[in-house]
């Protein structure tokens, strides 16, 4: 499970069994949820966290779409060799 970030408590990753759409995980205290950023930051599933914490997360996804982007395809190219 490749970890992209760790910020204010919320963990940012992807599986490394994930699948498409291009997809990040998230993780705190609270619960977890998921977000595509395939073509836009868009909310697919949320368990438990706060509607704060899910704006903050989206945020912070938005800001890091290229590099989380890159993380996933660099992962998936390497590993499907």
């Amino acid at each position: 499970m490749p970890t992209l970030l760790t910020l204010f408590g919320i963990k940012f990753f992807f599986y490394s069994n994930d699948h498409e759409p291009i997809h990040i995980h998230i993780e705190n205290a609270d619960g977890k949820a998921k977000f595509t950023i395939d073509t836009e930051v868009k909310l697919i599933e949320n368990i438990g966290i706060k509607q704060k914490d899910i704006r903050l997360a989206e945020a912070i996804i938005e800001e890091n779409k290229e590099n989380f982007t890159r993380e996933w395809v660099d992962f998936f190219n390497q590993n499907r060799r």
